[in-house]
């Protein structure tokens, strides 16, 4: 199967000129430039050998990187409750400044047996083709059997479409009827090796050549609390380069806009309590969101920190998860006699009423953001980037950049960035640089966003869990928080980490500063963490964060 033919984004492309960039398009402009990677160089298609110069640098430490902006979960008519067209989608991510995009239809009995894979390629080649200059993925959102749901895609090229045929087939715990999670239920200990067989037979379609990359990630993992801490570690170690994190903040963040929706609703359509599928280690207070952001990321000391002790990399992204937008006028169209999505795999196009309709998303990239550090442009770069953790997410446009690095205080080059590892001897001082470029331009809600605080948290690396079930890192906890609410423009935060006695990692979360209060673990771990916000009044654009994924050192002795 040919590979489409891509063309750079227009903020990377030499041949548009300066003056008929938007505002943020001239700003991520400026941030290639400063990369050293503006110029023809960065279109590059497939994954190349480093070059002499850059093979040299590396012993300098982690290549200068470009941020492209990206969604990995994304409905469409394919989906049994969504409601846009592939067109409305890219237009969409387009005129919001994504880069990248997975389109994930939920896998169900209509998806499968009318061939839903197939009737999407087709038009995904035609969105393709309609924008070229954005990075089109096709996926599948899976029912994992016994828990929650995950993305899985690859990239354009061989068998892209036979993969998640296939797995949907063998794999789906949905059509499979594996659904039960409950230590009591007597099919859970099938449905869970289930799970770890897909991933693992993934990693052998990849290493077999039968597709040229695949990844997955676990979508909102405490929504409904039945991603158990041991069912995460299983498949994070069934196949560790190939399921790589998860949704740090999930979609639906317009869910608790005041006056839109239920008085009950909650960020992230986080509503629900436990149920006999639910880990029972998990508290009351885990299916809520914290200033829109999943409780396993959240909590300093938590889930995602607890994983992160292990010394193993596992990494969050922010996603919309679009379905029905808020304040959209567009319904669901009228069907045919005789046709329903079981025998069509596919919703009706939809109709403009011209009136608001009820929704609880945004647009992608319209609020939520994942950022991948990479060196050139492709399909398969932004795959190498997520497998690297070389990953940031932000919400509301909160910053325009961030570049961080860690290096030995006196070390030479421009350090380890996020994902990565340095390797030091025991008692050497380590120094954490932030560079930071500050929001430019009013963000999709009309506001120039200010960051207000970035804080370091770090944890000790201890080694593979004993339990299994282990929720906790406490050894985890904030232990620098840096004030920069009136810098503008570009900066560079330097931040000593001390003498490096232990392996440790360390990862950054910034936000607005408007709502925080003592985090989910006590003051003493984090002082002014995310907090919950009111049932029925949770303004989004009002309580925005930033987290990037981790940096390791490892103290050899």
């Amino acid at each position: 199967m040919p590979r489409p033919i891509q063309h750079l984004p227009r903020w990377a492309d030499p041949e548009v000129p300066a003056d008929s960039l938007d505002p943020q398009g001239l700003s991520r402009r400026g941030l290639l430039r400063s990369a050293g990677l503006f110029g023809a160089a960065f279109a590059g298609g497939v994954l190349l050998a480093p070059t002499p110069a850059e093979a040299h640098t590396a012993s300098l430490g982690d290549p200068a990187l470009s941020y492209l902006v990206g969604d990995h979960h994304v409905h469409s008519v394919y989906s049994h409750d969504a409601k846009y067209t592939f067109s409305q989608l890219a237009g969409a991510a387009s005129r919001y400044g994504l880069d990248w995009m997975v389109l994930t239809e939920h896998s169900n009995i209509g998806h499968h047996k009318a061939g839903g894979a197939l009737a999407e390629h087709e038009e995904i080649l035609k969105a393709r083709a309609e924008n070229k200059r954005m990075l089109l993925f096709q996926g599948l959102e899976w029912y994992i059997p016994g828990a929650e749901h995950a993305t899985v895609f690859s990239p354009p090229g061989r068998h892209e479409v036979e993969l998640l045929t296939r797995f949907e087939q063998a794999y789906d715990g949905k059509l499979l009827g594996y659904t039960a999670g409950s230590p009591s239920h007597p099919d859970t200990a099938r449905n869970e090796a289930h799970a770890v067989k897909a991933l693992q037979w993934l990693d052998q379609q990849r290493r077999c050549g039968y597709v040229d990359d695949v990844l997955v990630l676990a979508n909102h993992p405490l929504r409904l609390g039945i991603d158990s801490p041991h069912e995460m570690r299983a498949w994070r170690d069934a196949a560790p380069g190939i399921m790589i994190g998860m949704e740090g903040a999930p979609g639906a963040q317009a869910a608790a806009s005041p006056g839109r929706n239920a008085p009950n609703s909650i960020r992230g359509d986080y509503e629900n309590s436990p149920s006999e599928n639910s880990f029972a280690g998990y508290p009351r207070e885990a299916y809520r969101t914290y200033g829109g952001f999943d409780w396993a990321t959240a909590t300093v000391g938590g889930l995602w920190d607890a994983m992160l002790a292990e010394g193993r990399l596992f990494s969050v992204t922010s996603n919309s998860d679009v379905h029905r937008v808020t304040f959209d006028t567009w319904r669901n169209g009228d069907w045919l006699p005789g046709q329903n999505f079981d025998n069509t795999g596919r919703l009706p196009d939809p109709v403009d009423t011209t009136e608001p309709q009820p929704g609880s998303d945004f647009w992608p990239g319209q609020f939520s953001r994942t950022h991948v550090g990479v060196t050139r442009y492709g399909y398969r770069h932004v795959m190498a980037g997520l497998r690297a953790g070389r990953v940031w997410v932000d919400h509301g446009q909160l910053l325009d950049g961030i570049d961080v690095r860690v290096n030995r205080e006196h070390g030479i080059g421009r350090g380890v960035t996020l994902g990565g590892r340095l390797r030091v001897r025991r008692g050497e001082k380590i120094v954490l640089n932030v560079t930071v470029t500050a929001a430019t331009r009013p963000n999709h809600h009309g506001e120039v966003p200010r960051l207000a605080h970035l804080d370091v948290i770090r944890g000790a690396v201890c080694g593979p869990a004993a339990d299994r079930d282990e929720w906790r890192a406490p050894d985890t906890k904030v232990v620098h928080t840096a004030d920069v609410g009136g810098r503008t423009g570009r900066y560079t935060v330097r931040i000593p980490l001390g003498k490096a006695e232990e392996s440790f990692y360390v990862r950054l979360r910034g936000s607005d500063g408007k709502r925080n209060g003592p985090g989910f673990l006590g003051a003493a771990i984090d002082p002014h963490g995310p907090i919950p916000h009111e049932p029925g009044n949770g303004d989004a654009w009002a309580d925005t964060w930033a987290y990037t994924n981790p940096v390791f050192v490892d103290v050899v002795r």
